[in-house]
């Protein structure tokens, strides 16, 4: 562990954020990103010296993590890294499947044509990052592509909602971000296209089958693995 919060060591907690939430959302940003791994074992005393913080509000964030399905306490074995099991995969993806369908459909409706060069300049990005073998930046470009979508949809209630998951789905995408890569980028390729044609059904369409297919992909990288253990 200590290697990997080595190379987090420049997000170390600041002060001026209430500290329990800094330490919290630092904790998690390090999970979301793969700095720490599923199953991977969590020391305080680490946790605190590379946050730059005291062990209590590590302490407490590993409780609020817990609770929030990030992180796993054992009695008399310590906090884990949770390690998602396929249903909760599947379950969170299919809602998010459901709500960024209905994102796409309404992005169709109101795109303005600055919003759609907007959106091709986001698919460079990805490409560009999928070229370059950055998974960080992929995972940046994919949510950043997915955001925007949302914000063109112009729902404040479907934006809300959407941000609910979107770290969770941030979470579980990074590990497929490269091996799903093309296929994925391809696809949000004719998305843009339906939005720009201003194609309410072809654009709900094309985005349901690609949350879909990542939700696919994922389900058959988990099983992968607990074939592999």
């Amino acid at each position: 562990m200590r290697e990997a919060l080595t190379a987090a060591a420049s997000r170390r907690v600041t002060r001026p954020a209430p500290l329990r939430q800094a330490v919290y959302d630092a904790l998690t940003e390090l999970i979301v990103s793969g700095s720490l791994k599923p199953g991977q074992h969590l020391v305080e005393a680490e946790l605190a010296e590379h946050l730059g913080v005291s062990r209590q509000p590590v302490r407490e964030a590993l409780q609020r993590l817990q609770t929030n399905g990030w992180v796993d306490l054992r009695p008399a074995q310590g906090a884990f890294v949770h390690s998602p099991t396929e249903e909760e995969a599947a379950q969170l993806l299919s809602v998010r499947a459901v709500l960024e369908t209905y994102s796409a459909q309404l992005a169709a409706e109101n795109a303005k044509p600055e919003d759609v060069v907007r959106l091709w300049e986001l698919q460079e990005e990805g490409v560009e990052a999928l070229a370059a073998g950055d998974v960080e930046r992929l995972v940046a470009a994919n949510t950043a592509l997915h955001a925007f979508v949302t914000s063109v949809a112009d729902n404040a209630v479907l934006s809300e909602l959407i941000s609910l998951v979107g770290q969770k789905v941030r979470w579980y995408y990074t590990p497929i971000a490269q091996p799903r890569g093309k296929e994925a980028w391809n696809e949000h390729s004719q998305l843009i296209k339906a939005i720009a044609k201003g194609d309410p059904d072809r654009a709900s369409e094309i985005m349901r089958k690609h949350t879909e297919r990542t939700t696919d992909f994922y389900r058959k990288q988990i099983a992968a693995g607990a074939t592999q253990n």
